[in-house]
């Protein structure tokens, strides 16, 4: 450090979020890829077994672009593992609807989420866990709930090289 660099007063917490978000979506990737998913494949399939979704819908759960959510949703139809289908509520929409062997395979997806879930926390003693749990869980329903508008762009974390 150089005597002109300013001190820090507290811990780089978006370094620290980033840093380990980053970490988690790796070994996220790695454990779903041994099953042939995607997190995108996961998150789609999860939240299309919730409730009747359109792919609109399914886009903003999963923070997807139009592009990435109709990529994603190919990739699920070729695997035979989801399908396109008109709503039952609107029969100009479009929703998304899992196969039995899509249904299959997001129950084995999640039992990998949250296993990778439950390794990542294994690091911490059980009340840090708790505590860590909590206060992610407040500042994403509160404060950081909402991304501020910016003049110019926010570069996203970098997604891993394939």
């Amino acid at each position: 450090m150089t005597a002109m660099a300013p001190a820090r007063t507290a811990p780089d917490l978006s370094f620290l979020l980033d840093h380990t978000s980053h970490v988690l979506r790796t070994r996220m990737s790695a454990a779903l890829g041994e099953i042939g998913l995607t997190a995108r494949m996961h998150c789609v399939l999860v939240h299309a077994l919730e409730e009747e979704r359109t792919q609109i819908q399914l886009a903003e759960i999963g923070d997807m672009d139009k592009t990435t959510m109709v990529v994603t949703v190919d990739a699920l139809e070729s695997a035979g593992l989801a399908e396109r289908r008109p709503s039952s509520q609107d029969r100009r929409a479009r929703i998304i609807s899992v196969t039995e062997k899509g249904a299959a395979l997001a129950g084995q997806s999640q039992e990998i989420v949250d296993r990778v879930h439950e390794e990542a926390l294994t690091s911490l003693p059980a009340r840090d866990r708790e505590v860590l749990l909590r206060a992610l869980t407040s500042l994403a329903g509160g404060h950081l709930a909402t991304p501020m508008e910016s003049a110019g762009p926010v570069r996203r974390a970098r997604q891993p090289k394939k």
